[in-house]
């Protein structure tokens, strides 16, 4: 569902490979029957683009954390049971890693029936830890937070440790022995050249291209003297029409984000994603705005409640933010040690002690 998961995948198979190991990433999604994976995604993103009121509603029914019962997603998730056994015995391999809540959903009904052999790893890639990410069956959880551990451990009796975000190292903030990051000085030539002496401020509207009034905020941006830079991901419908805005920036799909985010001043983001976390490693301030349903807003919320971010309740609030982070001083210094604190641990370096204890004989 968007890209975040792919991208968090990508990285750990990138960082398995690096220790001399092997990895595979499969679509939990392909692994469903009869077309259903590819209905449900087109389903879900028809929902948070067109209708976020019917999202809204589904994640109170199935998703939003909480005592008392509601209906789960392990009835649909234990379809793919079968075609993840048999993947998992062809491939011998030693550890299952779930890094989607529906994945989550299947290997903690697999293990806790007996029916996968090696241990499930899950992942946990938001900041609030929504219900279906939970499965006693798991082995393990890694989470972003100490906070998400502890519900979980709360909620489930899991194991559960913190590791923090999932990054690729491009996008950790430059030092000494890295002057710039490659790409970052072409970024910086085009925005003195569409907006000279205006920060650029990154819109997030995630792989899908979605949010609430782009257009009311971008054109709030260019008038009180700020670049906005949409990244409009797939939506080219969205990008055409931003574009439309004189002094506004409307990217499609950007391949080089670590550039991209080391030449800007900061991200108004909206789904406290994969793109968030991105720009934390990079050192470029975060402020939630304007949120989609559900787990955005819930996880926009507990990111600044965390202190790695702002949130911006209404206009006024988002530019309060934005003057104050963009400009050098100690409110932008605070915010960007916050962020990389997070960066604690290598989940991939949990991964592979975790498969190796379970492997050990007893």
């Amino acid at each position: 569902m968007g890209a975040g998961h792919d991208t968090v995948a990508a990285e750990l198979v990138r960082r398995a490979r690096e220790r001399g190991d092997d990895a595979l990433v499969v679509d939990v999604l392909a692994l469903l029957p009869y077309g259903l994976g590819g209905a449900l995604r087109h389903f879900y993103r028809g929902s948070v683009r067109r209708f976020p009121w019917a999202y809204a509603a589904l994640y109170r029914l199935f998703l939003r954390p909480g005592a008392g019962h509601r209906p789960g997603g392990t009835p649909l998730a234990r379809l793919a049971g079968g075609r993840l056994r048999e993947l998992a015995e062809r491939t011998e391999a030693d550890v299952v890693v779930p890094v989607f809540h529906l994945g989550a959903q299947l290997t903690g009904h697999l293990r806790a029936r007996g029916l996968l052999d090696v241990p499930s790893v899950v992942i946990v890639i938001d900041f609030a830890v929504h219900r279906q990410w939970l499965h006693p069956g798991n082995d393990h959880c890694l989470c972003l937070t100490e906070d998400a551990a502890r519900e979980v451990r709360e909620s489930t009796g899991t194991s559960a440790w913190t590791c923090g975000p999932v990054v690729a190292p491009e996008f950790f903030a430059k030092t000494p022995d890295v002057p710039d990051t490659p790409g970052a000085a072409g970024w910086r030539g085009l925005f003195d050249r569409l907006g000279p002496g205006r920060p650029a401020v990154v819109l997030s509207a995630g792989a899908w291209g979605v949010g609430s009034r782009l257009d009311a905020t971008v054109r709030l941006l260019t008038d009180h003297g700020i670049l906005p830079v949409a990244l409009c991901g797939d939506n080219e419908r969205l990008r055409r029409r931003l574009s439309g805005t004189p002094g506004v920036v409307a990217l499609g799909w950007v391949t080089d984000m670590p550039g991209l985010m080391h030449a800007a001043r900061a991200l108004v983001d909206n789904a406290a994603g994969q793109t968030a976390v991105q720009a934390l490693a990079a050192g470029l301030p975060v402020v939630g705005y304007r949120p989609i349903p559900g787990h955005g807003a819930d996880g926009v919320r507990r990111m600044a409640a965390l202190g790695v971010s702002d949130v911006a309740e209404d206009e006024t609030a988002l530019l309060g933010a934005l003057r104050r982070l963009t400009a050098p001083g100690p409110a932008r210094r605070e915010r960007i040690a916050a962020g990389h604190a997070l960066f604690r641990d290598d989940a991939m370096t949990r991964v592979a002690m975790l498969a190796d204890a379970a492997r050990a004989p007893r």
